[in-house]
Order: C-alpha cells, then sequence, then structure tokens
C-alpha cells in the first residue's frame, strides 16, 4: 500500500448578501493507515458551471434578561434574497449537536406564495460525514449542519430554530434549554443553470477516474482504466458476462477477487457520470482517497424531500454538492452513488466508481465500504420499484467488482463516533441501512424496509 500523505488546503467560497468571502480550508490530519491518498494534476481553476452558496446570520427571536443566559431561539425572515433551491441550517463546531427543531418554510419564485412549515433533520452532521479523527473532519475546516432540503425556486425565507427544554429526570418538570449551537446561519444554495462544457486542461477525467500521471502512480491496471471517454456523461450499461475485467487491482497488484468465488458479478447498469450531472470540479479537493476495498454497501436517503421531478435530479444533486462542500467544509459530495425517484444512477463522490473511494457518508464506517443515497424522504413515502430496482443492480455491480456476496455478512472495524467503540469489528450486513451503524431514521423506515428484498434482487443479478 501506498503511504499516506497529508492533503493539500483546498478552497471553498461562500457569499452573503453583498458580502464574497473566500477561506481556505486546512486538512491538517492524513487519512487512517487503511486508505491511500492520490494526488492528480489538479482540475481545479476557475468555475465554468454557474451556481452559488450564500450565508445568513441568524438571530435572536427572544430577549434574555439576564446577562450570559443562553439564546435558546434564533431565526430570520428575509424576503430580498437571490433566487435559491436549497437552504439548510448550519454552524461553526462539527462536534455540536443541535437539540431542538429547525422549521423552515420559503416564498416561491413563481407564484410569490409561502410554504408550509417544514423540518428539517438535525443531525446531519454527527450521523453523515467523515469518521471521527479523520483529515476530513478537522475542527475549523467542517461544520455542523442539518440535512439540506430541497425547495425549488424561491426568493424568500423565514427559519424558527429553538433548543429543546433540557431533561430534569423522572417525574420532574423540564429544565431550562441547552444552548444552541455558536455561529448558527442558513445556507441558500442555487445550483445554476446547465453549465456550458469548456476545455479545462485537467487530467482528470469528467467520469472520476484517474488519469495520466496520477492512474500511473496508482498502479491502476488495464481494468482500471476510466470506463468511459472524458467528455461522457454516461458510463454505458455493461452485461454480467463482460464484467470480470472491470475488476481493479489492488495497490501492489493483490486481486481483489478471491479464489473460488466465481464470476459473481452484477451487470453494469448505466451510471450518470460527474459531467453528466454538471458538477464544477474546482470546488473540490484535487486528491482522491482510496480504501483497500469494498466490504460494504450502506444505503440512505437524503432528507432533502421528495418535491422535485427527475429532471430537477442534476440540479438537486449539485445543490447537494455545493452544500456539502461550501457551506459543510466537506472535500466533495460525500455519498458515492445517488439515486433518483426514477431509477437513475449518478455517479458522487469523484475519484472512479469501479475504485473504492473513501466516502463521507456513515459516519465510523466510511472505510472499506459504499454509500448509495436515494434522494428523497422515505419515513413514511414508499420507495418507487425503481429505485429498489436501481440500488439492487448498483450494489451487485459495485459488490462484485471486489468479489462480495450481497447477501452475505462481514464485518467492519469502527473508526468510532456511531453505535460503536472505536476498533471494535462489527458484523453487519454487506448490504445495511445508515441506521444499521448509527442511531438515525437514515435510510426512513419504508426504504430500510426493501433491504431484504434488494439483497436477494442483487445476489439474483451477480448470478448467485
Amino acid at each position: 500500500m501506498f503511504k499516506i500523505r497529508g492533503m493539500r488546503r483546498y478552497g471553498f467560497l461562500v457569499s452573503s448578501i453583498g458580502i464574497a468571502c473566500t477561506a481556505a480550508l486546512t486538512l491538517a490530519q492524513g487519512p487512517p493507515a487503511s486508505v491511500a491518498t492520490v494526488r492528480p494534476a489538479s482540475a481545479t481553476g476557475p468555475s465554468a458551471v454557474p451556481g452559488s452558496t450564500r450565508s445568513l446570520p441568524l438571530l435572536p427571536l427572544v430577549r434574555t434578561r439576564a446577562r450570559g443566559a443562553a439564546v435558546t431561539e434564533q431565526g430570520l425572515r428575509r424576503t430580498d434574497v437571490p433566487r435559491f433551491f436549497l437552504v439548510g441550517v448550519v454552524w461553526d463546531d462539527p462536534d455540536a449537536e443541535l437539540h431542538g427543531s429547525v422549521r423552515i418554510r420559503t416564498r416561491s419564485a413563481a407564484t410569490g406564495t409561502w410554504s408550509d412549515w417544514q423540518d428539517l433533520d438535525t443531525h446531519h452532521n454527527t450521523d453523515h460525514g467523515a469518521d471521527p479523527g479523520t483529515a476530513e473532519r478537522v475542527p475549523g475546516a467542517v461544520r455542523g449542519a442539518t440535512a439540506p432540503l430541497w425547495v425549488g425556486a424561491s426568493d424568500g425565507v423565514e427559519v424558527h430554530v429553538r433548543a429543546e427544554a433540557g431533561d430534569s429526570g423522572r417525574g420532574a418538570a423540564a429544565g431550562p434549554a441547552a444552548a444552541l449551537p455558536s455561529g448558527l446561519r442558513l445556507g441558500l444554495v442555487d445550483p445554476g443553470g446547465e453549465p456550458v462544457p469548456r476545455g479545462s486542461g485537467a487530467t482528470v477525467s469528467r467520469s472520476g477516474e484517474p488519469s495520466g500521471k496520477a492512474a500511473a502512480a496508482f498502479g491502476v491496471p488495464a481494468a482500471g482504466a476510466p470506463l468511459a471517454p472524458p467528455d461522457a456523461t454516461r458510463i454505458p450499461a455493461l452485461a454480467r458476462e463482460d464484467g470480470r475485467r472491470e475488476r481493479p487491482a489492488r495497490p501492489g497488484g493483490k486481486e481483489t477477487e478471491r479464489r473460488g468465488t466465481g464470476p459473481y458479478i452484477g451487470p453494469r447498469p448505466p451510471i450518470v457520470t460527474r459531467r453528466g450531472w454538471g458538477a464544477d470540479e474546482s470546488l473540490r479537493s484535487g486528491e482522491f482517497v482510496y480504501s483497500d476495498t469494498v466490504k460494504a454497501v450502506f444505503v440512505h436517503h437524503t432528507s432533502s424531500g421528495n418535491n422535485y421531478s427527475c429532471a430537477q435530479t442534476p440540479s438537486l444533486i449539485r445543490s447537494i454538492y455545493r452544500y456539502h462542500v461550501q457551506s459543510m467544509g466537506w472535500r466533495d459530495i460525500g455519498y458515492n452513488f445517488l439515486v433518483d425517484r426514477c431509477g437513475t444512477i449518478y455517479e458522487g463522490r469523484a475519484g472512479g466508481v469501479a475504485r473504492a473511494v473513501l466516502g463521507a457518508h456513515t459516519a465510523g464506517f466510511n472505510t472499506n465500504s459504499a454509500g448509495i443515497a436515494v434522494l428523497g424522504s422515505y419515513n413514511i413515502s414508499e420507495p418507487p420499484p425503481a429505485v429498489v430496482t436501481a440500488v439492487a443492480q448498483l450494489a451487485a455491480w459495485k459488490l462484485g467488482l471486489h468479489g462480495v456476496n450481497p447477501s452475505g455478512k462481514t464485518y467492519l472495524t469502527s473508526g468510532g463516533g456511531n453505535l460503536y467503540q472505536k476498533g471494535k469489528s462489527v458484523r453487519l450486513d454487506v448490504i445495511s441501512g445508515h441506521r444499521d451503524g448509527f442511531p438515525t431514521d437514515c435510510p426512513g423506515l419504508r426504504l430500510y424496509g426493501k433491504l431484504g428484498t434488494i439483497r436477494s434482487a442483487a445476489a439474483r443479478y451477480q448470478g448467485r
């Protein structure tokens, strides 16, 4: 395995109303010893993709008489903001939890009418994100946040954050509310229109595969070459019998396929590339970080609401990407793949869809796993059959590349910050829900209930 190198600095841009500021994030630590970092030629440069991220500080809503008393309610109402499509609330410390409620409503830019109040998931930064103690989790570089919410084209917003009352013990009245995290502000994201392709001179392909010197340095075999031309917006489907040649080799030439496993790899489903959904590659870190292999898949939902059309999916993903990178300070979008309500599969974090790219999706279990996020909220809504099929097909192919049975069990080592202490070897289903590794509702009750169907279907796709 290659030695781990410290991550380089990368920039992000966050602009508020009338104010633009540029800050640099320093990822001071290297990744854990089980992952490898590859430095490709930089893909950064002037943005070729329109869009913006704005930050508005929240203000106290209730005046406190006692000096030094905790601020327990904050919010704002603005009717003069430029168009935005996705919202979320962020704060300074990623390890600080927001114990309370975040309610929001927005004004439609088309009709001028206000939406109903909606609640945001306040635990997005604790159950998603990088493992504790890793470079992508350095305090001061990343921020806490709610889950983002897709609201469509809007030009007005009202948000109300309230801390929950403290627990005074059984049978006692509720105590005073805890203080809210410091630095609360509203993030407003405009994904922009569809980008106009232009040459960037980058040697990192838009399908996310390392190329040129970076590929040679990492020892990418012929089978690990880009699966589509650099200008491709979609990686085509591939029959199961042709899939064995895609199996990647580990650094040092060790094959991931174990003897006797057979040709158990699912057909490759079509995948929309980062270029296909319009990723602005200048926003993310220019480095790729890899695990040894993929032993498990974690299924998520984005908690971003179901009020989107499939034609809007690229805009929704661009918005989540900006929210993860610019509002939360992550290296890239957290998920390895995303699936929309129509069953279309999209490439997530850059680095190569056939590779074991280290994501930021399941705190404590990102190493040797892949994260598949279904766009929407599925605690109450039933996932469409197309979603179940797409997740099963993607899991069958991705796990098959690494010789793993989708209907089996596996062991992952906890990185801490979840249901298990750091270093504990945990037995999990190869296809697990986020809630199997963390006390969370994700991927939603209804989607979680489909995991058995997904496991058996994925095994069939592999020919088991």
